[in-house]
């Protein structure tokens, strides 16, 4: 058997991915059932318990992989990224076509199709809805939902639709609470943010620091003056992740100001310096071209 990694691969000694039969030790292989977040934003943790902290989110309208359910629980694997852990069986429903998805940083789910309606709920940028018509009050377009809901239709786009600069995405977030963990836009962590902003644009990038670092794009050179960066491409320190905004600027979430907030490279690499060392790579993202060539 080889080491394989836990959290992205779904393995525990009782239970295993029919996928990883003859790779991994285990009572028994299932291949698992399709299903779909059904909440707003479902909190992935390593462990069944409320208070075991959190690995990663899944929005709603994202498809996983359930393996067992257990005194509340569902062992999942998302479909996007691969990510495996522990979720409520009650923020896990039946796979629905979903047509639209969310690219305001936040909008709010209306009990009808009015602003001045009670708000019912709230998604995040990345979130997937079914819109099955269209209402219009006072100049107001509305995207109606099966359940008579309705939410502001210039915050929806049609599923497939790609954003043409991730790092404009990313500015979006500016100000956002850092979250550890966080994959949305109530809460984000720095490789959340990049992986969010890089799927608005069609890009795919991992989820957690360390896979981005040795996933995304190709290494650049750019030496003790770091020459040569440009918009889009990524700075490493050890467990963290910036995007660049221009040659000397870039975008973070971070534990700092406990947002994501804007910074010069030059300051950012002088204050993470003295705790947790230097840059430790410099990525450029295959597909991604800066707009205006930098």
């Amino acid at each position: 058997m080889i080491a394989l990694d836990r959290r992205l691969h779904a393995f525990r000694p009782d239970l295993a991915s029919e996928t990883l039969r003859g790779k991994v030790d285990a009572a028994r292989f299932v291949e698992g059932r399709l299903a779909q977040v059904s909440a707003p934003v479902l909190d992935l943790q390593p462990e069944p318990r409320a208070d075991s902290g959190i690995d990663t989110q899944l929005l709603h309208g994202a498809h996983v992989r359930v393996f067992d359910e257990t005194e509340g629980w569902a062992w999942l694997q998302a479909e996007t990224d691969g990510y495996v852990g522990y979720a409520p069986v009650a923020a896990i429903g039946p796979v629905e076509v979903h047509t639209h998805i969310v690219t305001a940083q936040r909008s709010f789910v209306y009990r009808g199709p009015d602003l001045r309606f009670a708000r019912s709920d709230v998604h995040s940028m990345g979130a997937t809805v079914r819109v099955v018509g269209e209402s219009e009050a006072r100049g107001t377009r509305y995207g109606l939902l099966e359940t008579g809901e309705a939410m502001i239709l210039d915050h929806l786009r049609p599923v497939g639709h790609r954003e043409t600069d991730y790092v404009t995405v990313a500015e979006r977030f500016e100000h956002t609470p850092y979250l550890w963990g966080g994959t949305s836009g109530f809460g984000i962590d720095c490789s959340g943010l990049v992986q969010l902003s890089m799927r608005m644009a069609g890009l795919d990038a991992p989820r957690d620091t360390d896979m981005q670092a040795s996933r995304i794009g190709s290494t650049l050179d750019v030496g003790d003056d770091f020459a040569g960066l440009q918009r889009g491409d990524l700075v490493f320190w050890k467990g963290h992740v910036a995007i660049m905004t221009d040659a000397t600027s870039m975008i973070h979430a971070n534990g700092h100001t406990m947002t994501v907030a804007r910074e010069t490279l030059a300051g950012a690499v002088e204050r993470i310096g003295y705790l947790y060392g230097g840059p430790t790579g410099f990525h450029r993202p295959l597909g991604f071209e800066a707009p205006g060539g930098g």
